[in-house]
């Protein structure tokens, strides 16, 4: 009995999930609301907060399920990279699969700009559970960095540059394409790393 309830709750939770992703695509995170995704779901407002307490956690839950999932292709990719510019060329194919997912790409950044006025939520963002993190980029290419620059900064310039492009391709303005970024993020990543100069 135990078991069937266990189940049950689980499908649940799996179905809100689901609904609260259709939803923040079509209508955005701030305009969707707990009642739409529990009525979209088929279920009463009471079994969101047996999972969530906000819809911020619901938000932070899809994200880190999504992340798992570009890291799993990423981290595949990654094993037959053997140098710095192979190991940019895995992590630049990796972020196009976030830009072709146009509006999770815009959730995204909505959810960014939403967390970034409140600092627990911020904080908890800034994990690498649920973005790209400087930390991981280290890890992956530090072995590859010969300049003294901290790979770490590399990761975060690549991110910045990642999300500035994503903003240019949202909103449409046709200044910049996917070339320019992968040109830029790779130039940007082989002379930090491979410059001996300061």
């Amino acid at each position: 009995m135990a078991r069937k309830q266990q189940e049950k709750s689980l499908q649940t939770q799996r179905e809100l999930l689901e609904s609260a992703e259709r939803l923040f695509a079509a209508k955005g995170f701030v305009a969707t609301t707990v009642a739409e995704i529990t009525a979209e779901a088929g279920y009463a407002k009471g079994n969101f907060y047996r999972h969530w307490q906000s819809k911020d956690e619901i938000m932070l839950e899809i994200i880190a399920i999504k992340m798992q999932s570009y890291r799993a292709m990423r981290d595949a990719a990654l094993k037959h990279a053997g140098s710095l510019e192979e190991v940019m060329e895995r992590i630049l194919d990796f972020l196009e699969t976030m830009i072709d997912d146009r509006n999770w790409s815009s959730v995204f950044l909505e959810f960014t700009i939403h967390a970034s006025r409140n600092a627990e939520l911020r904080t908890q963002l800034n994990q690498s559970l649920y973005r790209l993190s400087n930390d991981i980029f280290e890890d992956i290419v530090a072995p590859y960095v010969k300049s003294g620059y901290p790979a770490s900064k590399i990761g975060a310039l690549n991110t910045a540059l990642f999300e500035g492009f994503l903003i240019h391709s949202l909103l449409g303005t046709g200044t910049i394409d996917r070339k320019d970024f992968r040109r830029a993020a790779m130039r940007l990543a082989l002379a930090n790393a491979l410059d001996t100069q300061e």
